[in-house]
């Protein structure tokens, strides 16, 4: 009766921790000007990922948290307060996509570097949801006079108002299992490219699916999204193919069903 008792609460408690908040659609950020031409400069986030990511010979692209410079960290908090401060519903759509991915990834490395050194990004921040740990859910800017997070941002701006499964090839979470932190600024004109381009890598990559046999196993990412992807394994499957490079879309064609999943939460600390 108490191993029992131990196996269901261990049980409750992975499906907890494992659980991904919902899109849910914050009404408030929906307003844009379709017509507006007015751009955004991400040149100050440009020069800090050349100055600090680093490509390894595994393709898993890393930050060098511990060599940023206090220079480099004024930089980056003048960047993220400039975007702060932009009007962003007057901007067009495509703008206010670049700049909503711009401003979580350099957020996310900015709250890492004030809590840095640290093993992993779920170290971070006190969760007042049972299982749930990271800096996800405090208000840590505010735009437009209105207090947002880094899970406001994912959750319900980013994924409900774009429905692009590939918003999640952009966003690092800054974890080693997470898509790549990409080496340049997203940009309004090149959003398109920059997507597929982040999810082909992702989905080639040796962390996001692995065949063994008769079983598939896939990033966790397919599973705490899964509504995103199509809502089921064969849907899940029918979008990895479409990124995939031949070889792999050929083992891909015989599955089904998705065994299992994996993720890696280790920090992606790039420093020597």
């Amino acid at each position: 009766m108490l191993i029992r008792l131990v196996c269901l609460i261990l049980l409750l408690a992975a499906g907890v921790a494992q659980a991904a908040p919902r899109a849910e659609l914050w009404e408030r950020w929906t307003a844009h000007d379709p017509k507006s031409a007015q751009t955004i400069d991400h040149g100050a986030w440009e020069a800090f990922l050349t100055r600090y990511l680093r490509i390894g010979a595994d393709g898993i692209h890393g930050v060098a948290y511990g060599l940023v410079t206090p220079a480099d960290r004024r930089a980056l908090d003048a960047y993220i307060d400039g975007l702060s401060r932009l009007p962003i519903s007057s901007y067009s759509r495509p703008e206010q996509m670049a700049y909503w991915i711009n401003l979580y990834n350099a957020l996310l490395v900015r709250v890492v570097l004030g809590h840095y050194p640290i093993a992993s990004v779920r170290a971070i921040g006190a969760s007042t949801k049972p299982g749930i740990s990271g800096p996800w859910q405090e208000k840590r800017l505010e735009i437009e006079g209105t207090p947002v997070s880094l899970g406001d941002i994912e959750h319900r701006i980013l994924r409900p108002i774009w429905r692009d499964p590939r918003i999640h090839y952009a966003l690092s979470c800054a974890a080693v299992g997470c898509p790549n932190l990409q080496p340049e600024p997203f940009q309004a004109d090149r959003l398109e490219r920059q997507l597929s381009q982040a999810a082909m890598a992702y989905i080639n990559d040796p962390r996001c699916i692995e065949t063994d046999d008769d079983r598939l196993v896939v990033s966790s990412i397919y599973r705490w999204y899964q509504d995103d992807f199509g809502g089921s394994d064969l849907d899940v499957i029918n979008h990895l193919m479409a990124y995939a490079e031949p070889g792999l879309a050929m083992d891909l064609q015989h599955f089904d069903r998705i065994a299992g999943d994996d993720f890696e939460w280790r920090l992606n600390d790039a420093t020597p």
